[in-house]
């Protein structure tokens, strides 16, 4: 039981598209993530997945639609529904999501996914 700040754990990395694993809880992990440029198209067939903006502008794109974030903006991505992060400048981001969660979602392992994440 302590307090977890986020600008250190921010700044303990550098590098984009790797989430960290900050804290779990209930079966849930509360990631955090540095992300720049295009992610992949993927959904989620069991998760919902819950994205908030720490710092920078976040595009979630949407089949039909463009969602766009601010710092201290969140988004609930339902499960099943197909979506693509982009982050034209640097993102940083807060996301809960289930620790079963695979962050490429339904798309076959790729540069982007991450199997075995790292708690910081």
């Amino acid at each position: 039981m302590e307090k977890i700040n986020l600008a250190e754990k921010y700044a303990q990395f550098s590098d984009h598209w790797n989430p960290r694993i900050i804290a779990s809880l209930n079966g849930q992990e509360v990631r955090i993530a540095k992300i720049k440029g295009d992610f992949v198209w993927h959904h989620h067939e069991h998760e919902d997945e819950l994205f908030w903006v720490q710092k920078g502008v976040l595009n979630i794109e949407f089949r039909d639609k463009t969602v766009t974030l601010h710092p201290g903006e969140m988004i609930v991505v339902p499960r099943g529904i197909e979506h693509r992060p982009v982050a034209p400048e640097e993102v940083e981001l807060l996301l809960f999501e289930p620790s079963s969660t695979v962050n490429t979602g339904d798309e076959s392992p790729n540069d982007f996914t991450k199997s075995d994440i790292e708690r910081i």
